[in-house]
Order: C-alpha cells, then sequence, then structure tokens
C-alpha cells in the first residue's frame, strides 16, 4: 500500500488532468524510496504523518525543479522532517 495515493498527489500539486499521471506516479515512487531510505525503513512501512508529509514534499519538490533541482537542499530538508522517525539502524 502506497504511503500517498496518485489522487493525493494531484490534489497536493493542483494537477486536474491525467496526462502526467505516468510522471507523478514515478515521482511519488522516488519520494518513497528516497524516505523509505533516509529514515531506515522499509518502503511502505512509514505511515506515520510526517512520512505522509515527506513524500508529498519530495514529489513537489521534484514537481517544481524537474529541469534543475537542487538535491542537496532536498536531502537536508529530508533529514530534517524525518530526523523525528529514523531509525537507528536497518
Amino acid at each position: 500500500m502506497a504511503v500517498v495515493t496518485l489522487e493525493e498527489a494531484k490534489q497536493y500539486l493542483r494537477v486536474d488532468s491525467a496526462d502526467e499521471d505516468g510522471f507523478i506516479s514515478g515521482l511519488l515512487e522516488t519520494g518513497e524510496r528516497m524516505c523509505a531510505d533516509m529514515a531506515r525503513m522499509e518502503a511502505g512501512e512509514g505511515h506515520l504523518p510526517m512520512a505522509r508529509i515527506a513524500v508529498l514534499y519530495v514529489t513537489a519538490y521534484l514537481y517544481e525543479h524537474r529541469e534543475q533541482a537542487d538535491h542537496e537542499e532536498l536531502v537536508q530538508t529530508l533529514r530534517s522532517l524525518l530526523f523525528g522517525i529514523r531509525k537507528e539502524v536497518f
């Protein structure tokens, strides 16, 4: 089960058409994997509110900065968002 559904992401991004569904789905998968890696959890394990916020943040950041994303900034923000739920070890 996904942490965030495609429809939730589209609503968050304010996207009405289905033209970019595949692209947004890919961003969601990337966001979930990045958040799971950062929190040291299995993908789909983090159904905590902060994990949902983090996945939406990554999805929106990559969607809005698709031409030129600052991945260092993205990683630093993710660390801050997920610090409280990050596991000590895998």
